[in-house]
């Protein structure tokens, strides 16, 4: 049987290694980006899940998941955000589920927080 891929996306390589630890000890199968770019070009692989921050330097989260949403329209999507200065976290992740998101993070999390959000966001795309 195939494992769920996930494609973790934080500029952050803490917090993308931790996220990718506690994916893959729950059986899926992690792809990692430190950026926008990096996370465009494997999406090429189509993966189930993208999670992806919202506030990175090179290209931010906003606009990978309105790249994602018009080329690979079948991948979830999970952002998540802890704010930056003025910038608040509610408001970013309300404005990534405008965009598309059908899942958002709140930083911090737990780890059951994540693995409930990334698998319920799984159950729903199944008919």
């Amino acid at each position: 049987m195939r494992r769920e891929v996930v494609l973790v996306v934080d500029d952050d390589p803490a917090c993308r290694e931790l996220i990718s630890e506690i994916l893959a000890d729950a059986e899926y199968d992690c792809l990692q980006a430190d950026g926008g770019r990096g996370a465009i070009d494997l999406t090429a692989r189509r993966p189930d899940v993208l999670l992806t921050d919202l506030l990175m330097p090179d290209k931010d989260g906003v606009e990978v998941i309105m790249e994602v949403r018009r080329r690979w329209p079948l991948t979830r999507i999970v952002a998540m955000s802890g704010g930056f200065g003025v910038i608040e976290a509610g408001q970013l992740l309300r404005t990534a589920t405008m965009l598309g998101a059908h899942a958002v993070l709140r930083k911090p999390f737990t780890s059951a927080q994540l693995l409930d959000c990334v698998s319920a966001v799984l159950l729903a795309r199944r008919p």
